[in-house]
């Protein structure tokens, strides 16, 4: 039997509200059965259990150094040569990592989901795929807000302070940018249902070509 070629990297961008998420489950949800995972870079926050719960209040989450880049890097080639890894867990509430982590078993497809996975050249050149999630401001900031008021408690006082103070000139700084790099463009994200149809058919593809076509009677769903 011919040994399997590398897992293949999605890598699904785009700023905050942009509907990457909804893409990338959009995937997912299109290819469960098969081999395939998700693996969000919100979970590879920054330890800052060394930093006082003020100090966490002031870091700009939305900047490339409020990652962990080299861990990130480090797990995705251990998931490269069929490795299990122990992935983070991010704790919101006390914003910095858990103790806990999740294990995740490799798979065959991995979709490599976050604001900012396209800035850093080593993650770019590990991808097979680059997609960019492109959506107006005013749609971005009216999910954003709908999500950390609903999924948060956040106030919206607050999510427009932080949105006008970080995130939408932090975008145009750094996410933004990394729009030439993608392969794809996607405009208004998880509505357009032509653009997720076509990279569904283009991984298959892949999966076909390289043999990775393995099919689980009881696929693992958890993203």
């Amino acid at each position: 039997m011919a040994e399997k070629k590398r897992p293949i990297i999605i890598g699904v961008t785009g700023g905050s509200g942009s509907g990457k998420t909804t893409v990338s489950r959009a995937i997912f949800n299109q290819l469960i059965g098969h081999s395939i995972m998700i693996l969000q870079q919100d979970s590879y926050y920054n330890d800052q259990s060394d930093m006082t719960m003020a100090e966490r209040a002031a870091v700009n989450y939305d900047h490339p150094l409020a990652f962990d880049t080299d861990l990130l890097i480090k797990q995705l080639k251990q998931l490269l040569r069929y490795e299990p890894i122990e992935k983070p867990v991010y704790d919101y509430t006390l914003s910095t990592r858990s103790d806990k982590t999740i294990h995740q078993e490799p798979r065959d497809v991995i979709i490599l989901e976050g604001i900012l996975i396209l800035d850093d050249e080593r993650l770019r050149d590990l991808m097979d795929i680059k997609v960019f999630v492109d959506t107006d401001d005013d749609i971005r900031i009216i999910r954003r807000i709908e999500r950390d008021m609903n999924e948060r408690g956040r106030s919206l006082d607050s999510v427009i302070q932080q949105y006008l103070a970080t995130v939408k000139p932090t975008y145009h700084q750094f996410v933004e940018p990394t729009k030439r790099y993608a392969d794809l463009i996607v405009p208004e994200g998880g509505e357009n249902q032509v653009a997720i149809d076509l990279l569904v058919t283009k991984i298959r593809a892949i999966l076909e070509a390289s043999g990775n076509k393995e099919v689980f009677d009881n696929p693992d769903t958890s993203i």
